[in-house]
């Protein structure tokens, strides 16, 4: 039975804009998966320690309709990560393709290495924004509506790129 699952795209690092719309065509390439939808692409300023100096993100949302369990499709997408030539080395480095499972259907996990929804997506315009493009009246379990949360949120600097 196919889950619906939100995925959050983002890069600095190369050609961040194409890169993402590669991604798209990537994450529809997955077994078991079919994009549904993808939103605009937005310029954003990296977030959190360790982020001084670096370049701009590119981020985006698409929404995928997924036969693979959530633990499957976040090995997948961490595979397609080291595929776009992501390197981990220290938290919140300058990124060639990041993606992060925000949703999963309703579903809520928190287990080793999987928690569901992502634990900080309701504090980034660079997810929420995005996401209340394609899908307003989404609501992140235990946190509620994607719009009240945009709303709460400090601002941040986010801009859409025109197509």
């Amino acid at each position: 039975m196919a889950v619906l699952a939100w995925i959050g795209l983002g890069a600095n690092l190369g050609d961040p804009v194409n890169t993402l719309r590669e991604a798209f065509t990537a994450l529809g390439q997955l077994p078991g998966c079919r994009v549904l939808t993808s939103s605009s692409l937005y310029r954003t300023a990296p977030q959190g320690p360790g982020t001084e100096g670096q370049p701009d993100y590119v981020n985006a949302v698409a929404a995928l309709d997924t036969t693979l369990a959530a633990p499957e499709l976040l090995e997948a997408l961490l595979e397609l990560e080291k595929n776009f030539g992501r390197q981990r080395s220290t938290r919140n480095a300058a990124r060639t393709l990041d993606l992060d499972l925000l949703l999963y259907g309703c579903e809520i996990l928190d287990a080793p290495g999987l928690h569901l929804p992502h634990p900080r997506m309701h504090e980034r315009a660079f997810v929420l924004i995005p996401l209340a493009e394609l899908a307003p009246e989404t609501r992140i379990p235990g946190r509620g509506p994607v719009l009240e949360l945009l709303n709460a949120l400090p601002d941040q600097r986010i801009a859409r790129i025109a197509d």
